[in-house]
C-alpha cells in the first residue's frame, strides 16, 4: 500500500474526531456557555484530540523525511477544506458564513485547526528524529 494511500485513510478519523468534537460543543458546551467560548472551548479541545491522534499516527507510520512530513501536512490540509467547505456549501451555507469561524478579529479561533492539521506531521516528524 502507497505510503500516501496510508495517510489518506489516517484521515478519516480525524474527520470523525471533528464531527464528534463538534457534537460536542453543540449538545454540552453551548448550554453551559454563550456560543463564542463554545467555538473558543471546542476549537481548543479538538486541537487537544488532533495533538494525540496526529502524534500516534506520525509515530505508528513514520514518513521518511521531513520533506515528506511536510506534503502529508498539506494533503491533510487539503482534504479537511475540501470536506470543511464542500460539506457547508452542500448543506446551503454561505461563503460568508463558512468563512466568518476564520476570523481571528471577532474571537474566532477556528483557524487554528487547519493550520495545526498543516504542520503537526512536520513538527511530529522533527521531535520523533531528533
Amino acid at each position: 500500500m502507497s505510503i500516501f494511500l496510508k495517510y489518506f485513510l489516517a484521515w478519516f478519523p480525524m474527520l470523525l474526531l471533528a464531527i464528534g468534537n463538534g457534537a460536542l460543543r453543540e449538545f454540552v458546551f453551548r448550554k453551559y456557555m454563550g456560543e463564542l467560548p463554545a467555538h473558543q472551548l471546542s476549537t481548543f479541545s479538538l486541537l487537544l484530540l488532533f495533538t494525540i491522534y496526529i502524534c500516534f499516527v506520525i509515530h505508528w507510520i513514520p514518513p521518511a523525511s521531513a520533506r515528506q512530513a511536510l506534503l502529508i501536512g498539506l494533503f491533510w490540509l487539503a482534504l479537511t477544506l475540501l470536506f470543511e467547505f464542500g460539506f457547508g456549501r452542500y448543506r446551503g451555507n454561505s461563503w460568508e458564513k463558512l468563512l466568518a469561524d476564520y476570523n481571528l478579529l471577532e474571537g474566532r479561533l477556528w483557524l487554528l485547526i487547519p493550520a495545526w492539521v498543516a504542520m503537526a506531521p512536520w513538527i511530529f516528524t522533527k521531535y520523533f528524529n531528533r
